[in-house]
């Protein structure tokens, strides 16, 4: 699609009589990126750009109706094969770090996810995206024979209100509701676990019907899928001991429900005021010891003769 919108820009660009240098002038940028964009080597064009190139050529809105198409190729080759194979397993293990996995997300959590990305440029964006990880998460978990989704939380997903206390708290009844669903299982990691093997970042295990298994690897901005075996089998023994240091399924729930309903004490961290008085008490009683350790005992006046 990305070579189509090049090579209809190219022909329109022609038709009309303008250099790439002319056009670059007309759209508001520069005449190597309209190279970029006819010979396929750059970056994929932004909505505004493709509605500027459009609006120069008199393209009637062919470009921009064609943008969407070439955006939705934007996803590096590594994310497509994750999300291909994803499409075909029968069992997906993962570990979130920071944000609730997109498989469960509600739509206003995954909004305020996707809104606070470096990569976001405009509103079409975000809506694009949205629509393209709500409509996964119907084409895995909705379909009758959808894969096994075993999920391990960092307590800290729970803490964290993204988006605001009421979107949190429909996201975390929409966790309570996996309960009701026989192929997902949630756990929860808590704070008192400690470090362990994916304290780094989230990772996802999946098991395929006709491949060996593989893992995925993922920040914020990067991603990779792992498929040398020695790898793969290191990535599965960390979940499965991450697995294993989480709460039971059952006890989880349980603080995803206490979270909810605000009755979860997290670990007390005192106010500024508690640390400055916890302070004196401690320094009046060091105080105290050291008077009491180091006072001599005044001799005794002996009586006059």
């Amino acid at each position: 699609m990305a070579a189509l919108f090049g090579s209809r820009l190219r022909r329109l660009r022609l038709s009309v009589g303008l250099t790439q240098a002319e056009l670059g002038v007309r759209a508001n940028t520069h005449s190597t990126r309209i190279n970029q964009i006819e010979r396929t080597t750059g970056a994929k064009p932004t909505l505004e750009l493709a509605r500027a190139l459009d609006e120069a050529v008199g393209a009637d809105d062919l470009l921009v109706e064609l943008w969407p198409y070439v955006y939705r190729e934007t996803f590096p080759d590594w994310a497509k094969a994750f999300m291909e194979r994803s499409e075909r397993a029968l069992a997906i293990r993962q570990f979130a770090a920071s944000v609730v996995p997109s498989l469960l997300q509600t739509a206003d959590y995954a909004r305020a996810v996707l809104s606070v990305g470096r990569t976001l440029k405009t509103p079409d964006q975000l809506e694009e995206r949205l629509a393209s990880r709500l409509a996964r998460q119907r084409r895995l978990l909705r379909r009758p024979d959808g894969p096994a989704l075993w999920v391990v939380l960092d307590e800290a997903i729970l803490m964290r209100p993204v988006g605001g206390p009421v979107v949190m708290r429909d996201q975390l009844a929409r966790l309570l509701e996996t309960a009701d669903d026989p192929r997902i299982t949630v756990q929860v990691l808590p704070f008192s676990s400690g470090a362990h093997g994916a304290v780094e970042g989230s990772m996802t295990v999946l098991s395929l019907p006709d491949l060996p298994e593989c893992a995925y690897a993922e920040s914020s901005e990067y991603g990779q899928l792992i498929e040398e075996p020695e790898e793969v089998a290191s990535f599965a023994a960390t979940y499965d001991h991450v697995r294993a240091l989480a709460l039971p399924p059952t006890m989880s729930l349980d603080m995803i429900r206490s979270v909810m309903e605000g009755t979860h004490r997290a670990e007390h961290v005192p106010s500024r005021s508690e640390r400055r008085r916890l302070a004196q008490v401690q320094l009046q009683q060091q105080g105290g010891w050291r008077l009491r350790r180091d006072s001599r005992r005044l001799p005794r006046p002996r009586p006059r003769p």
